[in-house]
């Protein structure tokens, strides 16, 4: 499966973002979805995911309660949406497909990865 990460851009602090990752070449609904993000400077790390039916799903104790991720299989797209944005969300932000119903978190489950796009909030 193929991913194409977009909805990145500049906002400001407390603003919101809705990031989209769009999916072609396998069956959506078999893959659980992560979302990664990666600071300057810094490793990749976890930020939410989905499972493939949409009924599970996990969070960042560090963005829990502003971010919110959701799917729609009849679309191939699954989505980020982050509010209350903070300076320190600035990263580049991947999503990831997993072939499996479990809802990963770490980095070594996901199979198939997109090209990223670039979250910056300004203080």
């Amino acid at each position: 499966v193929q991913l194409q990460a977009s909805g990145g851009g500049l906002a400001q602090a407390g603003g919101s973002l809705r990031l989209s990752c769009a999916a072609s070449g396998g069956t959506f609904r078999s893959y659980s979805i992560g979302w990664f993000r990666q600071a300057p400077g810094k490793g990749r790390e976890f930020v939410s995911a989905i499972s493939g039916g949409g009924s599970s799903t996990r969070y960042a104790d560090s963005v829990k309660g502003r971010f919110t991720i959701s799917r729609d299989n009849a679309k191939n797209t699954a989505y980020l949406q982050m509010n209350s944005l903070k300076p320190e969300d600035t990263a580049v932000y991947y999503c990831a497909a997993a072939r499996t119903l479990v809802v990963l978190t770490t980095r070594a489950g996901y199979d198939y990865w997109g090209q990223g796009t670039e979250v910056t909030v300004s203080s």
